[in-house]
């Protein structure tokens, strides 16, 4: 049914032969190469629910009298934004369900990006000639961040007027163009007018899904263009790649794994509730506190904010650099910065300006590992500190002992992991080789039955023009 349907393809379009090419495409056979699909799994997932959100929502923050299902907010002058999602909680047939479930799908995604993303530090995968797909990467994950953050901001919930507010904070903070900067976001003073939640609305289910949407396809083009990079073992080479072909086996296989995330996710959504909007309240400026977090992957930059002391740049009687600055803006930027620069810090640090396809294991570079497990321990604690200030209300831990606390950990804590992870990887380099040297391939069974009629479970894969699939190792 293939072979006809590419025949039929090639015959009105010319494009058979490329089809055919691709469905001999070669995947490794390694768990650790899934986070990168689970990410994409949930992306699509997102952008599905997204689509029926966004039939029910209304983003406006024009004023009306709630009169809807949830009894406790009856007769209160709410906003329509605020007003739309509750009915689509509480009224829409399946709207909290598929609302939850794009809550979820959002911080898996977030989440997976960043596991792939260490995958690819620790194993050296950005390394020539990949480097300009990690930087892709890195790029997606800043544009997920701030999806993230406008999405949840739309609500006009207690939750996110608060996130608002200290976002038009740090943005305030940037030097010299701060003031304007707000203005031009908001549209005014905070928290902003009309036009304001018509233009986050649009940045968040437009703009924002096209740019991350658009790095995605490229970053998987420019994966499957010179071919898939794979780790050390037997038969593997930087010139072949051994593993399973796209049809049918890995294609089936990948299908299994979406309808896995969609059951983890829809499961979630179904079961575990996040983001009570209910509770938390329409949000008013003169309110302060609700007991509500923000989704995870804010939470290094909350401890940021946290962690800094009152230390502003004054200059007579002008202040050029605000507090919120350092940790909202100059602590980010480091991390990010840091990450973008690794490659070239690496090269120069090493020496080593050749193109690599064979991946390393982290403790083959005890030096990138070190600096890697650093970082982590680094930005890790920062972002345990945005608790802080749940630790005093839940458990009565005094509020300026726990940042105090975490200001030291913030320096001991990753010198600790480097050299803790730096020894640990020399010590494992000096016991043993690598797992797989001088034993057997391991053989793939079909997915299909006589899957192995139609093509290799394990095949080693040229990186020659079309990437033509030879014959698996004796």
């Amino acid at each position: 049914m293939i072979r006809r349907a590419v025949s039929t393809l090639d015959q009105r379009t010319g494009a058979g032969s490329i089809l055919g090419k691709a469905l001999k495409y070669v995947f490794p056979d390694h768990w650790t190469f899934l986070f990168g699909e689970i990410a994409l799994y949930s992306f699509v997932i997102l952008v599905g629910t997204g689509i029926y959100l966004t039939l029910f929502f209304e983003p406006s923050t024009s004023q009306v009298v709630y009169h809807g299902s949830y009894a406790p907010l009856r007769g209160q002058e709410i906003s329509k934004a605020y007003e739309s999602a509750l009915d689509l909680s509480f009224n829409v047939r399946a709207g909290l369900l598929i609302r939850q479930v794009h809550h979820w799908a959002a911080l898996t995604f977030v989440a997976a990006i960043v596991v792939h993303l260490m995958r690819i530090f620790f194993t050296g995968a950005f390394r020539k000639p990949r480097d300009l797909n990690y930087y892709i990467g890195l790029t997606m994950l800043m544009l997920a961040v701030l999806e993230g953050y406008a999405g949840y901001s739309l609500l006009d919930d207690l939750l996110s007027g608060m996130g608002l507010a200290i976002g038009n904070a740090v943005a305030l903070s940037i030097p010299f163009v701060g003031g304007q900067l707000g203005t031009l976001i908001w549209g005014g003073r905070f928290p902003g007018t009309e036009a304001f939640m018509s233009r986050l609305f649009i940045t968040h289910v437009l703009l924002l899904p096209v740019a991350i949407g658009g790095l995605m396809a490229v970053h998987l083009a420019m994966v499957a263009t010179p071919h898939h990079t794979q780790f050390r073992g037997r038969g593997r080479s930087e010139t072949n790649v051994v593993g399973t072909p796209l049809w049918p086996a890995y294609a089936l296989r990948s299908l299994g794994l979406f309808a896995a995330v969609a059951a983890v996710l829809f499961a979630l959504g179904g079961l575990v509730q996040i983001n009570p909007i209910w509770q938390w309240g329409p949000y008013e400026p003169y309110l302060g506190t609700n007991g509500a977090q923000p989704d995870w992957y804010l939470g290094w930059l909350i401890g940021a904010l946290r962690l800094m002391p009152h230390f502003d740049v004054v200059l007579g009687s002008y202040t050029v650099v605000p507090n919120p600055f350092w940790g909202g803006v100059l602590f980010p930027l480091l991390v990010f910065g840091f990450l973008f620069a690794w490659p070239s810090i690496e090269r120069r640090w090493s020496g080593d300006r050749a193109q690599h396809n064979l991946l390393d294991r982290p403790r083959d570079n005890p030096r990138r590992s070190a600096v890697g497990a650093a970082l982590f321990t680094w930005v890790a604690t920062i972002f345990f500190a945005g608790s802080a200030d749940r630790a005093f209300v839940q458990f009565g831990v005094p509020y300026e002992g726990q940042l105090w606390a975490y200001r030291a950990a913030s320096f001991v804590l990753p010198l600790l992991a480097y050299l803790l992870v730096k020894r640990m990887c020399e010590a494992l380099r000096r016991s043993e080789g690598h797992p797989g040297e001088g034993s057997a391939p391991v053989i793939v069974r079909p997915a299909v039955p006589h899957a192995a009629e139609r093509a290799s479970p394990l095949v080693d894969q040229r990186p020659t023009a079309g990437h033509q699939a030879r014959s698996p190792h004796k």
